[in-house]
């Protein structure tokens, strides 16, 4: 319990002893030592610092500083308590406060904070300095144009600005100072610019920034900044620098250079371009005396001012317009004519626009003094005609309805304007689809009347136009395109360029046909055709007893259009199977030009059909033939642009047929062949077996003769046929039978023929006569005996007699 008393009184007495000290302040005597207190800020370089003021550090020959992050020391320096230098090697990034501890005490944050251990804030020197511009009636804070690294002219007026992390030094006697040095363009190296000699010894001590110089040295706002009127030209250094004197000679804090030139500048003027096509722009660059004002203009070319080169408005260094009367012969409401001022480099550049209003011709812009018009220079820039191109896509024959690409190029102007020429148009040009009268002029309602299309930046231009979208009529023929620069019809091209392409419209054509006049139950049905004019789909009706799509049921078939103008529809083998034998019709839809299909089911009432000019009807309840008829009455009528093509198709029973075969001798070919109402390329299944059959002896290769294959349907006269080729070589006389069959309509039908021994015929025996000298020989043929043929073996009935005999030679046996 005494203990702890007597660590709380200590406790107090140390507190009491904070509040009743009070912290001294940094000195520098005139030796440059520099006694420190707790919480000054020293700087990386210093040396001579004595730290045996801070508190607990009296009488001691080392300290060591430590830096904490996180409560974590990551920093210890150990330097003499006094006559101690700042490495830079020694503090390297880790600025900030530092805890002055004696070298035996713990680096331990929570051992340290107790027992109230004193810092000081350890800083690199940091010195920026520039060069600006200055100008009457400003504070320095807001002069911000820097000549660095530009070229000035003699008519300006300086100062340097310094900026500092050096308070530390505020207040402080004996505080290091530094130089501003200025190297000439000789290469000589002086600290007094012009009429200002307060360069050298620049105070450290007395705020972060600074500003120079002043006439009387001293430290705060400019009073009287640095002419350079009459200096030399040339390029010129400026860098703060610490003298040998001080403690940061020499150790890499000086502050950065700044490099400007003086220029003797001559006003002129320059283009980017000697000439540009309307619609674009060019840039004039003026080069004068630094933040100088200058008339800009257009001199006068007799001419509206619409048709003059346009200044783009609010441009950098834009000061106002010239007023009437500023040159001799200047309207400001007639030319053009602006002032502005250059930068500190001297320099301003300013664009102008050009339009397709604008003159074709060359204009003079000139640059001049306001103070002495003698002092001028001028530069001629041509304002020429641009051009304009179109071409169509494809061979330039198309099908009302297509997409047709117009494409081309415009170098004048951002916008080209498409109108249409053709048979019994508007003399001077329609509009490509509202076809209405293209009206000359430049209000908005005078370009409505022209399909107007935004040229790229590359000056290319395209439209892609659909002719399915044309309101109104247009017959099939040819007509002309043309892309103008401005919204100008046929009567006043003179006004604009232009450029034109030949198109050649056709009405758009439907053909289709069948894959068979017949089509057996069950077997696939192909419609195919061509549909020209670019439609998306053609409409397919088919109606038959009862049929009219669907079995009692309106149902109109909808097929895609490739973009090869091909269609096709299959009636699968499950939905030719169920339809009933009959005779079929067949309506193939076209919508033509407008992509729109004039007939059509009419949603409202099943089974009823619509179209344009006439009251819907029910065709579900008429005949197969009447049905058909409906639909091309209506596609006949004159308010439907639609045409169609008619089909018929029958359907039939499946059937196949077999021609007779007859006898045919044991190895030989020969081919079986037939008819059939099944489609031309279905494969028929053909199987050929001996009808016979019984045991087999071991020492022969098999009992019977048989063969399998394919046949394809071909395409013959009137009805399809078949053939399928049979090698005998290994087969044995006897009875065989023929299966075909067709797996898709699932159809069968079979003969039989015989198949007998070959024949062995007599071979011819020629013998030679050897007649009296004087005579021919002659040779007579010599026939041997023919060999009757073997009749062919038992067949299945011969099997079962034998069988029979067999049977009852056994119950015989088996009763004795």
């Amino acid at each position: 319990m005494k203990s702890m008393t007597k660590l709380m009184v200590v406790a107090m007495l140390l507190v009491a002893a904070l509040v009743v000290a009070p912290a001294a302040a940094r000195t520098i005597d005139a030796e440059g030592v520099s006694a420190l207190a707790d919480g000054d800020i020293i700087y990386v370089g210093e040396d001579k610092l004595d730290f045996t003021g801070i508190t607990g550090m009296a009488g001691a020959t080392s300290v060591k500083l430590v830096h904490f992050t996180d409560k974590t020391a990551d920093n210890t320096i150990i330097v003499p308590a006094t006559g101690a230098e700042l490495k830079k090697s020694d503090v390297g990034t880790k600025t900030g406060s530092y805890y002055v501890l004696l070298t035996g005490d713990p680096s331990n944050l929570d051992q340290i904070t107790p027992l109230g251990r004193e810092t000081v804030e350890i800083q690199i020197p940091r010195v920026d300095l520039d060069v600006r511009l200055w100008e009457a009636n400003k504070s320095a804070d807001s002069l911000k144009d820097s000549v660095k690294d530009k070229s000035i002219t003699r008519n300006e007026n300086l100062f340097f600005r310094v900026d500092t992390n050096l308070n530390g030094f505020v207040g402080v006697a004996n505080a290091p100072v530094f130089d501003i040095e200025v190297t000439l363009p000789g290469g000589g190296v002086t600290t007094q610019f012009r009429d200002v000699s307060a360069l050298k010894g620049v105070p450290a001590n007395e705020s972060t920034t600074i500003y120079r110089p002043t006439t009387d040295g001293a430290i705060g706002n400019i009073t009287k900044p640095i002419n350079l009127k009459g200096i030399e030209a040339g390029t010129y250094v400026v860098q703060a620098k610490w003298p040998k004197a001080t403690s940061f000679y020499d150790k890499g804090f000086d502050s950065n250079a700044v490099s400007f030139e003086v220029l003797t500048k001559a006003l002129a003027i320059s283009s980017n371009k000697d000439s540009v096509v309307r619609g674009n722009s060019f840039t004039v660059t003026i080069t004068g005396e630094s933040n100088k004002e200058y008339y800009l203009y257009i001199k006068d070319a007799k001419l509206e001012k619409s048709k003059y080169p346009e200044i783009v408005p609010s441009q950098k260094g834009w000061q106002r317009q010239m007023l009437n009367g500023s040159v001799k012969g200047f309207v400001n409401t007639s030319m053009v004519g602006e002032v502005f001022e250059t930068t500190a480099g001297g320099t301003r550049s300013v664009q102008f626009d050009t339009y397709t209003v604008t003159d074709d011709r060359q204009f003079t812009i000139r640059v001049e003094d306001p103070e002495d018009p003698s002092t001028y220079d001028e530069v001629k820039v041509r304002v020429e005609e641009g051009d304009v191109t179109i071409t169509a896509s494809g061979t330039g024959t198309y099908y009302i309805g297509e997409e047709i690409t117009l494409s081309g190029t415009c170098t004048e102007g951002d916008t080209v304007y498409l109108f249409m020429t053709g048979p019994n148009l508007k003399t001077n040009g329609v509009h490509l689809i509202d076809l209405i009268p293209a009206k000359s002029g430049d209000t908005p309602a005078d370009k409505a009347t022209f399909k107007d299309v935004e040229v790229e930046a590359d000056d290319t231009w395209s439209y892609k136009w659909n002719t399915a979208d044309i309101n109104g009529t247009l017959d099939a023929g040819g007509y002309t395109i043309w892309a103008v620069s401005k919204p100008r019809n046929k009567e006043d091209l003179s006004e604009a360029n232009y450029a034109t392409t030949s198109v050649h419209l056709n009405t758009g054509y439907l053909t289709a046909t069948s894959s068979g006049a017949t089509v057996a139950k069950g077997d696939e049905l192909k419609i195919t055709g061509t549909a020209m004019g670019d439609p998306n789909n053609v409409r397919i009706w088919i109606f038959g007893k009862n049929y009219y799509g669907k079995p009692s049921e309106l149902y109109v078939r909808t097929e895609t259009v490739e973009s090869d103008g091909s269609f096709e529809l299959t009636l699968k083998s499950g939905e030719t199977d169920d339809l009933a034998a009959g005779q079929y019709f067949v309506v193939v839809q076209h919508p033509m030009g407008d992509k729109d299909f004039g007939v059509e089911e009419d949603a409202t009432q099943p089974g009823y059909i619509k179209a344009p000019g006439m009251v819907p009807f029910k065709i579900t309840g008429l005949q197969a033939s009447d049905a058909a008829s409906a639909v091309i009455n209506a596609l006949d009528s004159v308010n439907v642009d639609d045409t169609y093509v008619k089909l018929t198709f029958n359907v039939q029973e499946a059937y196949i047929t077999i021609d007779p075969i007859g006898t045919k001798q044991a190895g030989s070919k020969f081919t079986i062949t037939g008819t059939t109402n099944v489609a031309v390329g279905d494969k028929l299944i053909v199987d050929v077996t001996s009808s016979a059959f019984g045991p087999t002896k071991k020492t022969e290769a098999s009992g019977f003769g048989s063969v399998s294959g394919t046949a394809v349907v071909e395409k013959g006269d009137g009805v399809n046929k078949w053939s399928y080729e049979v090698d005998a070589a290994d087969f044995k006389p006897d009875q065989y039978i023929v299966k075909v069959e067709c797996i898709e309509t699932d159809t069968t039908t079979t003969a039989e023929f015989n198949l007998v021994e070959k024949d062995e015929t007599t071979p011819t025996v020629t013998v030679t006569t050897t007649a009296p000298a004087g005579e021919a020989t002659t040779t007579a043929p010599v026939e041997k005996p023919t060999t009757e043929p073997t009749p062919p073996a038992p067949g299945f009935g011969a099997l079962v007699a034998l069988a029979g005999l067999g049977a009852v030679a056994f119950l015989v046996l088996r009763r004795k």
